[in-house]
């Protein structure tokens, strides 16, 4: 064992121990983060608007801090963005981490010299809780991939800014940066097919022990890797033993990956976010990631179904429930106050607090009131596929309410590695699980209001055109599973 595997052991003790610290008294903990936040925010504009003087409880918060979205607090992020000084939080951001809106154009989060730090403690910890639970320490001889976007930063008034993986580039231990790949020249390509193409030509000929992405770009850089050395990923990576992924459900691409790397890897999921770092995969054997409570987040959770109503409930940490769909919402130490970040989870375990991102609040299916979410279309492919050859590269789901003929019917787009040899008997296998997974579905299909699934086959890298197409292609960009309309689908049919 090398001298940095035993010193990687140690420190992961290490961070357990402290982990477990906050882990068993999770409702302490949050109660401890709200009030700092709201005691460092005390002066500032929206503390002042919002009397956070007077705010002694959760009651007194929900009572004066409605919940909002980006659009919906953008009157203060745009102060913050001119150079304003103490407007969400003290100071100025560090940096703003720029994201694309579908309504807001641009949108600016602010990162602080407060927030900043459990960017990065996160992801790190995530890594040492597997070797903590594993001993698997191996991994930290090699080479190890983050395919992210550019580091190149911008600058607006002062204040830098660039996507979120581009910021955090900046801020690679040192100890792992004779490790880290690609080249900082590679890594600031912009165009994403160029760059997987300049990776693949570096990585090649590496020891590579860790990857990580979002599974549908690492999916890419796996493909071109397996047509230029026309074997395996594993043949080519023969120490490539753990994929850290974040950003979609890995399910869906799980038999694929299998498949293109010729093995079964371990795998760490996280949920990060511009926002905030939310959660990390600290168990190979449960299900679920555990949510960061001690890392300058105060969390509420709004039930799914209720959130469009004029006055949701708004729930703290111990007053959750497993298996219920909520909406995240977060204040944090970069400034964001009861902010909708528009992801759904639901609790897999309340000791300690574990959850799964469950999709998103505007990306539901719910033309015919069945309230169709992304875990629901998922885990209805993977049953689907279960026991059978059948490979899917990607898909989204749209309803279709004006048929030519016949009744309305949600259309699935799926670009298949290997198709089904009965595309029909596929449809209604999926079409089945479905009505398993959402009785509201069970009902329209029964009732005769919707037909059964039909499936319209999309063309190979069909996604990967479209998303070029809008000029989203690669970084932290993916195809929505979901759609409440017909942009994406019409789109794809024209293809």
């Amino acid at each position: 064992m090398s001298v940095k595997s035993v010193a990687a052991k140690i420190f992961a003790n290490i961070i357990h121990r402290k982990t477990q610290k906050w882990v068993q008294n999770p409702i302490e903990t949050q109660q401890k983060v709200f009030q700092n936040l709201i005691a460092s925010a005390d002066f500032t504009q929206f503390g002042r608007d919002h009397h956070f003087s007077k705010i002694k409880t959760f009651e007194d918060f929900a009572k004066q801090v409605p919940i909002r979205d980006y659009e919906e607090l953008r009157p203060y992020v745009d102060r913050v963005v001119k150079g304003e000084q103490d407007i969400l939080w003290k100071g100025k951001p560090i940096y703003f981490a720029k994201t694309s809106g579908t309504t807001s154009g641009a949108k600016y989060i602010p990162l602080t010299k407060e927030s900043m730090p459990f960017h990065i403690e996160a992801a790190r910890n995530a890594i040492l809780s597997y070797i903590h639970e594993t001993g698997k320490t191996a991994f930290v001889d090699g080479k190890m991939i983050f395919l992210q976007g550019s580091p190149i930063l911008e600058e607006k008034n002062g204040i830098k800014l660039g996507r979120l993986s581009g910021i955090v580039a900046h801020f690679v231990p040192k100890y792992l940066q004779k490790n880290r790949m690609p080249s900082w020249e590679t890594n600031c390509i912009e165009d994403w097919e160029t760059k997987v193409d300049a990776i693949v030509e570096e990585t090649f000929n590496e020891n590579m022990t860790v990857i990580s992405g979002i599974p549908s770009w690492v999916q890419m850089y796996f493909e071109k890797l397996e047509q230029k050395g026309n074997k395996s990923v594993g043949d080519i990576f023969k120490n490539f033993n753990l994929f850290i992924y974040g950003g979609v459900n890995y399910e869906p691409y799980r038999a694929k990956f299998e498949n293109l790397i010729g093995r079964k890897v371990d795998s760490i999921e996280l949920f990060p976010a511009s926002e905030g770092f939310f959660a990390y995969q600290d168990s190979q054997k449960d299900k679920g990631m555990l949510l960061l409570l001690n890392s300058g987040i105060f969390y509420e959770f709004v039930k799914s179904e209720e959130f469009f109503t004029e006055n949701p409930r708004r729930y703290t940490i111990g007053e959750v429930e497993l298996n219920v769909n909520y909406v995240l919402i977060i204040s944090t130490n970069a400034g964001l106050w009861a902010y909708n970040i528009g992801d759904t989870i639901q609790f897999t375990s309340l000791k300690p607090y574990r959850l799964i991102v469950s999709g998103r609040i505007k990306h539901y299916i719910s033309a015919f009131g069945e309230h169709v979410i992304g875990k629901e279309v998922e885990c209805a492919l993977k049953e689907a596929m279960e026991n059978s050859n059948i490979r899917v590269n990607e898909f989204t789901v749209a309803p279709q309410i004006a048929p030519a003929s016949g009744l309305p019917y949600h259309e699935w787009f799926i670009e298949f590695e290997n198709e089904p040899e009965n595309l029909e008997e596929f449809a209604l296998k999926i079409d089945n699980e479905m009505r398993k997974q959402n009785t509201y579905y069970y009902d329209l299909i029964v009732g005769k209001v919707l037909r059964t699934v039909v499936i319209s086959k999309v063309s190979k890298n069909g996604f990967q055109d479209y998303m070029k197409s809008i000029g989203k292609l690669g970084g932290q960009n993916k195809i929505p599973r979901l759609s409440n309309d017909r942009k994406i689908a019409d789109l794809l049919k024209r293809a």
